[in-house]
């Protein structure tokens, strides 16, 4: 089995705060530069699961810069480098509380929900009769509250402009940006044979504007179906071939853990961990059409601290 990043404890020059979340840890330079270091660590249900999935922060933080380049000309974005396969540098802004989450298919959590009865997610009015994975009428924002730990939880536009959360001259940003990101990310999924099903985006202000913070169009962030072969599984009922880290929700589900008070992980064993590895490296390759290639890990850290260390000195020059 390949080595893991599961933590870091780094000190960079000028370094002034530092955040360890579920899956990135965030270094803050001089009030003005973040450090995003994507570790292996993989969450789902609000857990952290136990083990490191091999290859998994390199592919997040690839994949998130191919998307935050790719998507520059429509959206101003964080990003001013990539000094590492697991690292991304960039402007820190004040981070909004709320995540936005788009929905282009009835599915996941929202499916568990309308199958329950529920008609109205975060002040949205969801059609009767539709059925699992099936496609909305056009693309439907359901945002949540972003906790600092537990649970996020869902919102609507109209409580988070009243709660003074967001204002909504910000919030009619985030939203426009939102729709084109989406709009931008079904585009060129489809050109490589896949359906963007679901995704969610943070943003932040800085000096003023709104800019696209994170990562972005992720499988730790979004949903993808094959094209191939949908219709004639949703005709039938049939699960989707698909692309994100629902599986491994699935998998959680099926061994009785829903990240419920006193549940208990199940064992995530070597071919397990190893065929989640695959499935990230094959989101990887199938979205942006290159062959993905695997960094020496065998120094991991050292390799981390000295790139982004020499990045950080021509930025600060």
């Amino acid at each position: 089995m390949e080595s893991t990043l599961l933590t870091t404890d780094f000190k960079f020059p000028s370094q002034t705060a530092e955040y360890h979340g579920k899956v990135r840890d965030v270094y803050t330079i001089a009030d003005d530069l973040m450090v995003m270091i994507a570790t292996d660590r993989i969450s789902a249900f609000d857990v952290v699961l136990p083990k490191g999935i091999p290859f998994k922060g390199q592919v997040l933080n690839q994949l998130a810069g191919y998307f935050l380049d790719a998507t520059s000309d429509i959206v101003p974005n964080w990003k001013l480098a990539s000094p590492d396969p697991m690292v991304t540098v960039g402007y820190k802004a004040e981070g909004f509380r709320v995540e936005m989450i788009i929905r282009g298919y009835l599915t996941g959590s929202a499916w568990r929900e309308y199958k329950n009865g529920c008609r109205e997610l975060c002040g949205v009015k969801l059609p009767e009769g539709m059925r699992e994975n099936e496609r909305f009428p056009e693309p439907i924002i359901t945002p949540t509250t972003k906790a600092d730990a537990g649970h996020d939880e869902n919102i609507s536009r109209e409580e988070i402009i009243a709660q003074g959360i967001v204002s909504k001259e910000d919030y009619e940003v985030m939203e426009q940006y939102t729709r084109a990101l989406f709009a931008r990310g079904t585009q060129m999924a489809a050109e490589k044979g896949l359906i963007l099903v679901d995704t969610k985006y943070e943003f932040g202000k800085r000096e003023g504007k709104v800019i696209l913070i994170d990562e972005v169009h992720t499988p730790d962030s979004s949903r993808y179906f094959y094209a191939d072969g949908y219709q004639e599984k949703f005709e039938k009922g049939e699960p989707q071939r698909q692309l994100s880290k629902e599986f491994v929700r699935q998998w959680l589900i099926e061994n009785g853990f829903m990240g419920q008070a006193g549940q208990t992980v199940p064992e995530m064993t070597p071919e397990f961990v190893q065929s989640v590895s695959e499935r990230y490296i094959e989101l990887y390759e199938k979205i942006t059409g290159m062959k993905f290639v695997k960094a020496d890990e065998s120094k991991l850290t050292d390799r981390i601290a000295e790139n982004t260390l020499n990045c950080l000195q021509n930025l600060q020059k």
